[in-house]
Order: C-alpha cells, then structure tokens, then sequence
C-alpha cells in the first residue's frame, strides 16, 4: 500500500511540486509600457506608480470592481511634491495629452451652495439652465476611445470641501453614482479617481527640516524619516477624514522624501521639456541649448524650495532661461541648428553664448 500524501482533488503531493510556479508579478505588454512611460518621466515616488499600474492592469482584463469606480487613490504630501503632476503623466501615458482629465478644484466648493457648479441646479432654482453641471456623463466621456474607455478624475485639495460636496464623494467612490441637480444619473464606473491633500505638510516639513517632496535634502534622509513622514501624513488624515471614507480608498499613497540625486533627475526632465518647447515651436528657429554643471547646480539651489517644492524651480526656468532664450530668437540672435551654451558669469548670474562650429557638428551626430 503506498504511503504517498494525496490531495482533495487527488493530486499527489509531489506531483504538486513538480508544477511551476505562476508569476503573480508579470504585467500584460499594454501595462508593462504603461509604467515604464510614468517611470521615465515621474521621479522618487515608486508606490504612486505601482498604485495606478495595478489599478489600470485589472480595468485593461476587466477585473475591475463591479458598480465601483476602477480605483479611489488619496495622495498625501505638500505643494510641490508631485501629486497632481502624476495624474497629469497617467492622462500624458493613456491620452496622449497631459489634460485630459476632469479637475475638481475642492478650493472653489467650500460653501454648501457652490455644489450647483458640480452637478447643476435643481429645477425652479436660480440659476437653473444657466449653470452647466461639471461632472456630466458627456464630460466624463469626452477623452475616450475607441480602445480606452477611461476617465481620470481628480479632486484637488479634498480636505477643503464642503460638507456637500463630502455627501456626493462618499457615494461616488462607494457606488460610482451620481445624481445631478435634473435628477439624472450619472455613472462614473469607468473612472479611475485621484484625491490629494495637504495634510500634515507642516508637520511632515518639521520632520525632514525642509526637505519634503521637490525640497532641498539634507544627506541624512533615509528610510525611517520616510516611515516617519509616512506615519504622520496617515495619521492627520485619519483625523480628518471619517473611517467610513477611508474605507471607501482603495490605496493611500503618501510621497516621499527626494534625495539630492533624485532632484537632479528632475532638474534634466524640466530642462526637456523646455528643449521640447524650442523644438515644436512654429515658423521658430530650431535650436539646441545646454547647461554647464554649475548653471545646474544653482538652478537647484535658487529652484528648490521647501513651500513651493517643484513649482518654484519651474518658475526659476522660465524667469532666467526660457524668457533669456525667447528674447534670442525674437532678436534674430540664434538660428537653426546653433547650439547654445549657458555658463555663469564670475560675478553671478547666466553668460548665452554660442557653441563652436566645431562643437555643433559634434553634436549633431550624437
């Protein structure tokens, strides 16, 4: 009589080991190009990414939740650190188009009455016919395709809202439904939605001395100032938010501290973009430019704020490169396939000059 360990369906316990292993971790083609597009273009923030991937991962085979939207993400962390502008990469990796989805400014929704300019105003009410609803099924299908039918939504600021506007949250991220002021129905199962705050960013500051999110780092950060800002961002939310709207969130994304290195990759996608905007400008001369290490490195030191975060080293660009190569090109001083160098002077500030000839071939057939 054998002594070999069968299984309720029969199956030998060897034969079992013989079985390889499915990998749970593989992503489908469409979703593996999916992340590698949010990852080359969002820095330092791995669990925003990984996040919206498994979302769009089960949408793409149709696993997402019945009568639910695809997915509810709350980001946490202050101005500055990447919260919105990861929604605006999704919309740039699915659309084709950094603006394809609906913003909910929470800021504008503060006083209960302003909810009109969300789903429109009841029949009989001032205003009535004369102030379009937001959130239509039209509006929520206007990035669609044939291939795609998906909607990002994105409430800005949620902590600022109305307790009005909490209502109608609170049975759209439970049901996907939403009622308008005609008492028509809205249905927001295709949507995925994205909610940041800025809570506990005074307190999350405090922690990194300055350097959270697009912030000057000090060389200290590591991870437990990351478990510590984590922690703390979760916590004031719990405070703020009610346990039956947390439970409602499919994920809490909390982002992270960036290191020195990390904003130096930023800094090279900012200065992209600006090279991308000399390209695609009409009738324009299409010319090349770069910066010297030190050029970079004050960039950093002038653009890295610890309120402002990303935006302020945006405002830096445009104020001293973008506005300075503008003025060549309306000037008549560049000309296609020139090469622009940006140094400092000695006693401060930026030197434009032109590369070489030399230089400029070089270049060209890099």
């Amino acid at each position: 009589m054998s002594d070999e360990i069968k299984s309720p369906a029969g199956t030998s316990v060897r034969e079992l080991a013989d079985v390889p292993a499915l990998d749970v971790t593989r992503h489908g083609e469409a979703t593996r190009e999916f992340e590698a597009f949010l990852r080359s273009k969002i820095v330092g923030q791995e669990p925003a990414i990984e996040a919206v991937t498994e979302l769009y991962q089960m949408f793409l085979v149709g696993m997402a939740p019945p009568d639910r939207p695809v997915g509810n993400l709350l980001f946490l962390g202050p101005t500055g650190s990447g919260k919105t502008y990861v929604v605006e990469v999704v919309a740039e990796a699915l659309f084709g188009n950094s603006h394809a989805f609906i913003k909910v400014d929470c800021a504008e929704f503060q006083e209960h009455h302003e909810i009109s300019k969300l789903i429109g105003s009841p029949p009989g009410y001032i205003g009535h016919m004369h102030t379009p609803p937001l959130l239509t099924q039209e509006a929520l299908s206007r990035w669609h395709t044939d291939k795609l039918k998906l909607t990002l939504l994105l409430f800005d600021e949620v902590e600022k809202a109305s307790e009005a506007l909490w209502q109608l949250l609170l049975g759209i991220l439970d049901k996907a439904s939403l009622t308008l002021g005609d008492n028509s129905h809205v249905d927001l199962s295709q949507c995925l939605i994205f909610m940041t705050s800025n809570l506990g960013a005074t307190e999350m500051s405090g922690l990194a001395e300055g350097g959270l999110g697009f912030a000057a780092q000090k060389p200290q950060v590591d991870a437990s100032l990351d478990e510590k800002i984590s922690r703390t961002a979760t916590e004031a939310a719990r405070r703020k938010f009610s346990p039956e709207f947390m439970n409602r969130l499919d994920k809490v994304v909390v982002f992270k501290t960036l290191r020195p290195e990390q904003l130096e990759q930023i800094l090279e996608l900012e200065l992209t973009k600006v090279q991308q905007r000399i390209t695609r400008a009409v009738g324009q001369s299409h010319f090349t430019f770069r910066c010297a290490p030190d050029v970079k490195s004050w960039l950093l030191k002038e653009g890295t704020d610890p309120k402002y975060g990303a935006r302020h080293l945006k405002r830096v660009i445009e104020r001293n490169l973008v506005y300075a190569l503008a003025n060549l090109v309306a000037t008549g001083q560049v000309a296609s396939g020139d090469c622009i160098e940006i140094r400092m002077k000695p006693g401060g500030g930026l030197a434009f000059s032109k590369a070489p000839a030399l230089v400029n071939a070089e270049s060209a057939a890099e």
